[in-house]
């Protein structure tokens, strides 16, 4: 069986708008003559004659007329499909967004990015679940939006990425710790107590490295699984945490930060999504308000780079 020529729709559909095979013609800049072929077709492919004279003029069928408001209401959903995506409003907007990050993203920005949604996009709800690896299947399989990470060599090369913020290690103690009263030093640093946070090996990672050169070493008292919890130990102790700056700053209220006196490399905290969302207006928008609320997060912890 053969395959119907869609394009008779759109024919069909100025033919019973006009009533006419000049006027049809007219308004598809068409000849008289290919606009009579055009209705032949139809005829024959609707088994109707659709428009048949009656005195001077064309009458639609009782077919036509059963037909009339189902294919103009085809031809304006299929015009609107081959439209560009148009930009959604924003005010009427319902749908909730999934994001995927390390702990600590959510205390120190999804305030911040909730209240910039709510502002644009009442209808529009946050879902936030925890990043325990990188594996971003998920992201693939469409029951995630966004992901934050940093980017690296394991990053799924067919992902789009975009630069949200740099970010640097800082240490933290308790107000009060010895290292908060006054210069702290490399040695210093490293005789103290430590906590591990067992993200991507930060237990034994970019400070590791960075003290070896300096015959240095820290001792990890306990390791953790995350940065709040590495915070929290460390406000009732002595213990040390590592953190990143940014990633953490509200999560340091009523503690102690200093830059650490040694270079540590900095890195870079991104924003990833799966292309087939690239084009996606709402998705679009999404990315836009997370991209300006991580732009606009001003540091308040008052430390003196050393570099």
């Amino acid at each position: 069986m053969s395959q119907p020529d869609l394009n008779l729709l759109i024919t069909l559909d100025v033919l019973l708008s006009e009533g006419s095979v000049a006027r049809a013609a007219q308004r598809l800049r068409l000849s008289p003559s290919a606009m009579s072929r055009a209705l032949a077709r139809l005829r024959d492919t609707l088994g109707d004659p659709l428009l048949v004279r009656a005195g001077r003029g064309l009458v639609p069928t009782p077919r036509a007329l059963q037909l009339r408001e189902q294919v103009g209401q085809l031809v304006q959903e299929a015009q609107a499909v081959l439209r560009p995506v148009q930009v959604p409003d924003l005010r009427r907007l319902s749908r909730v967004f999934t994001l995927r990050t390390r702990e600590g993203f959510v205390e120190n920005f999804a305030i911040d990015l909730m209240a910039r949604i709510a502002e644009q996009a009442p209808g529009v709800r946050l879902r936030f679940v925890d990043k325990a690896n990188k594996d971003s299947t998920a992201l693939r399989e469409g029951s995630v939006d966004l992901e934050t990470a940093v980017v690296d060599q394991d990053t799924g090369p067919e992902l789009r990425t975009q630069a949200l913020f740099t970010d640097r290690f800082v240490g933290v103690v308790r107000l009060g710790h010895p290292l908060s009263q006054g210069e702290v030093t490399a040695a210093g640093y490293a005789a103290g107590s430590h906590l591990g946070v067992s993200l991507r090996d930060l237990d034994h990672g970019p400070i590791d490295r960075a003290l070896a050169p300096l015959n240095l070493s820290r001792s990890i008292a306990i390791t953790v699984p995350g940065f709040s919890t590495a915070l929290g130990l460390a406000r009732a102790s002595d213990l040390i945490a590592t953190v990143p700056e940014r990633y953490t700053e509200r999560l340091r209220a009523d503690l102690h930060s200093f830059v650490l006196p040694f270079a540590v490399p900095s890195f870079t905290i991104a924003m990833l999504w799966h292309p087939r969302m690239d084009a996606d207006p709402a998705h679009r928008w999404l990315r836009g308000c997370l991209r300006e609320v991580c732009a606009a997060s001003v540091l308040h912890s008052g430390l003196v780079d050393i570099n």
